[in-house]
This record gives structure tokens, C-alpha cells and sequence, in this order.
């Protein structure tokens, strides 16, 4: 079959692609660094035309018009699982409204109330075989394009092509932009503080030889990547390849060979980070992207033995309670796969739970942990799911520990200046 013929008849400009969008179409994109930019960068102008449709388009890494631009709140309606700067910008003006939900099932539950019926997503270019590719996000792409009664892609040479279960075929996508957007990519390495350097080591007392991880991003992850480099033989399952992650690997310390699932590869449902990662995980037979809904399944990551679970947080109260999505009421993120890949953790045969944070924010102007959360901050992790919460002052276990024991853990590794502060209110909230 003549693949190249059948790809160049689907090939349309922006402006045809997009207008085969229709008055209450319900829209899914593809993600983060996997996303169209081109299409969404004009996706306004069918609104502008006096069309209306929702769209379900999270974890957006520029200002779209649509997302910030308040002369189409009411025409677009934009739903996000998680917020980066585009939805927070949009979220602030009544545009972005966010949607609750874990990594692993979010997706679906929008999905299955709203029935989309448009897919508009990015895909690496075709292979010989009439094969193109979700590399850096599948956390939903591959199923609601094939759910989807319309499928429009924009093809960029510029991602790369990755294994595990990312392929579409040519003939399950109807229309095609081309397109050289440059994807997006993140500093190679961050400055960080000796307070990530501290948590770091502590972190790296708490990981073994042989174990497999589950890192987040940002200066404490990156971190706590630095103190894992004298270990062996570390496995990867994590929602979010990073630059943490593509450094062990090319220091020898991840090998994957002690894994129980999915031996000798390193996992991952999406990825951001530097061209040297994205450049690593091309044609790597040792790197797979799968989707959200396995990778982040509780029950599937509790099947890798010694699971760690490393993520981060905003602010944690006396009991164990983590708020890691919001700043008081103020919603900053998303519950994302926090709670997935903790109670994953938690349920592998020697599996833990780790919660990182600094002891204090606003330039130390108050403490991260509390008798209690600030008010209107969510809470992201119950406190049965935390075993190990690490602050540059050390490690407060608690795991089968019971509420006095919590309180004294945390405190001794809250920061000097609040634990005085912080005894007295555990007594006047009669926490212990």
C-alpha cells in the first residue's frame, strides 16, 4: 500500500483543519510537549468566527488566546486536569475551569460526561509502515483518537519517535497540518539551593540499590536524582519522563534489571524536559511511553517489588494530610498522579511513600507544616498514604505511627524558627 500517497491527500492547511470544528463540538488535545501547537496557537479564529465548543486542554505550556483572552469566555469552554501557566493565567480571568481527578482515570471521567467527538493532536512523522507516533504524552491520545468521530494531527518532524504502545496509523486520521514547531524544552539542569541538596541526600537513604522509582520535576526532584548517583541498578515506572530520569540512565544507575514489571525498560506516560531527553528516548528500545490509564494504575505499579514513590508537596498538617495542587483556595496544579503513584507504593511488596518540601515559603516567611492546612487548601493525599515526609531537616516517618508520634516527626523537621509556634497549636487543637 502506498502510505506517502494516502498521507499527502489528508494534508490541509490550518485554517481547512480547523474548519471542520462545529458549534458544540467537544474537543480533546493531545498534551504538555506532545501538543499541536500550530492548531491551538489558532484554534481562537474558529471562535472568532462564532463558533462554540468545549475543549478539554490541560497542562498547556504557552498563553494560548483562547485560554487568556477574555472575549471568549462564554463561546470556548476550556476544562483542565491539570494547570501550568496557560490554564492558571486562563483560570484567574473565569475562562479555565479545573476538573478533579487523578492521572490515571481524569481523563476518562470527563470523557464519559461530555462524549468528545473531536481529536486534535501532534504526532511524530510517518515511519515506512504508514505509522506516526504519540512520543512525549499518551496519557490519553491513542484512545480518544480512536474514539473520536473526527481526528486532525499535526505532524512535526520535530518529536521524536518512541516506543511502548504510542502508534496511529495514516488511515486513522482524516486531516494532517504539517508543521516545525519547535518543541518545547526545559533547562538541562536547575540551580538548586542547599535546601533541595539536603533533601536529597535524605531521600537517598531512604532508596535502595535495585529499586524502582517515581520522580517528579523541579529543583527537589532533580535533587534527589543527585543523591540516587552512587546507587545501583534502579528501575524507572513514573507518570513523567524528566531530565532526573535521563541522567541516571546515562550515569549507568538506572538499568532496570531488578524491575518485576516490565524488566529492562524504563516507563512513563509522558515526558518533558531538554533536547538531550527527548534526543535519548528516540528509537530507544529501552524507553517505552504507555498510557495514562496503566502506568498510573495504583494496582499495575504496586506489581513492581521495592516501588518508591517520590513526589512533592506545597504544605502537609500535623496528621499527614498533603496539599500538593492548590495555595489556600487558589488552584495551582492538579492532583495529577500523586495519589496513583503513592498508593501504588504503598501496596508493592516493599514499597514507599515519599512526600518532599522545603520547611518553609514566602522566603521563609511561614512554615510548610502546620497544626492544620491553610484555609481552602486542598488536600491531595490522604494521610494513610504517606510514609515518609523529608524536609532539609531530615525525615519524619509515618508509616504505622499514631497521631503523637506524627506530630513529634513533623516537628522535629519543621524549620527552628516555627516548631515553638507549631507545638502550641497541636496542644490548642488538642491534636495529641
Amino acid at each position: 500500500m502506498d502510505y506517502k500517497k494516502i498521507y499527502r491527500e489528508k494534508i490541509v492547511s490550518v485554517g481547512e483543519a480547523l474548519s471542520h470544528i462545529h458549534q458544540g463540538d467537544r474537543i480533546m488535545t493531545s498534551l504538555c510537549a506532545q501538543a499541536p501547537f500550530l492548531l491551538l496557537k489558532n484554534l481562537h479564529k474558529v471562535a472568532g468566527a462564532g463558533v462554540g465548543f468545549k475543549i478539554y486542554s490541560n497542562m498547556d505550556l504557552f498563553n494560548y488566546p483562547y485560554l487568556v483572552e477574555e472575549k471568549y469566555r462564554g463561546l470556548i469552554d476550556v476544562d483542565s486536569l491539570f494547570e501550568m501557566d496557560g490554564d492558571r493565567a486562563g483560570h484567574r480571568k473565569g475562562i479555565v475551569n479545573y476538573v478533579p481527578g487523578h492521572l490515571h482515570d481524569g481523563s476518562w471521567r470527563w470523557a464519559d460526561y461530555y462524549k468528545p467527538n473531536v481529536f486534535i493532536g501532534a504526532v511524530s512523522s510517518m515511519d515506512e509502515h504508514g505509522f506516526c507516533r504519540f512520543s512525549l504524552s499518551n496519557i490519553h491520545e491513542k484512545e480518544f483518537a480512536r474514539r473520536a468521530d473526527v481526528v486532525i494531527c499535526e505532524v512535526n518532524p520535530n518529536l521524536p519517535q518512541v516506543n511502548g504502545d504510542t502508534e496511529i496509523h495514516i488511515s486513522d486520521i482524516d486531516y494532517i497540518v504539517e508543521s516545525k514547531e519547535p518543541i518545547p524544552v526545559l533547562p538541562e539542569t536547575l540551580k538548586l539551593s542547599k535546601e533541595d541538596e539536603a533533601i536529597g541526600g535524605y531521600v537517598s537513604t531512604l532508596v535502595n540499590d535495585g529499586d524502582t522509582i517515581q520522580l517528579g520535576i523541579g529543583k527537589i526532584p532533580d535533587a534527589v536524582a543527585n543523591g540516587l548517583m552512587e546507587k545501583q541498578d534502579l528501575g524507572v515506572h513514573t507518570e513523567l519522563m524528566t531530565d532526573a530520569i535521563y541522567r541516571l540512565t546515562e550515569a549507568g544507575v538506572v538499568t532496570n534489571r531488578k524491575k518485576t514489571l516490565f524488566r529492562g525498560k524504563s516507563i512513563a506516560t509522558f515526558a518533558l524536559g531538554s533536547q538531550k531527553l527527548y534526543d535519548m528516548m528516540h528509537q530507544n528500545p529501552g524507553v517505552w511511553i504507555m498510557p495514562g490509564d496503566l502506568v498510573n494504575d495504583s494496582h499495575i505499579i504496586a506489581k513492581n517489588d521495592n516501588m518508591v514513590s517520590i513526589n512533592t508537596a506545597i504544605e502537609v498538617d500535623l496528621t499527614g494530610q498533603v496539599c500538593s495542587e492548590s495555595i489556600g483556595t487558589l488552584q495551582y496544579s492538579g492532583t495529577g498522579g500523586a495519589v496513583d503513584t503513592s498508593a501504588g507504593a504503598g501496596a508493592s511488596k516493599g514499597g514507599r511513600s515519599i512526600i518532599c518540601l522545603h520547611s518553609t515559603a514566602k522566603k521563609g516567611e511561614c512554615s510548610t507544616i502546620n497544626a492544620m492546612h491553610t484555609p481552602g487548601a486542598i488536600v491531595t493525599l490522604s494521610r494513610n498514604n504517606v510514609d515518609y515526609v523529608v524536609t532539609e531537616y531530615g525525615i519524619a516517618p509515618m508509616r504505622g505511627r499514631n497521631i503523637r508520634q506524627r506530630i513529634q516527626n513533623l516537628i522535629a523537621v519543621a524549620h527552628p524558627d516555627f516548631r515553638t509556634e507549631i507545638r502550641k497549636d497541636a496542644e490548642k487543637y488538642q491534636l495529641w
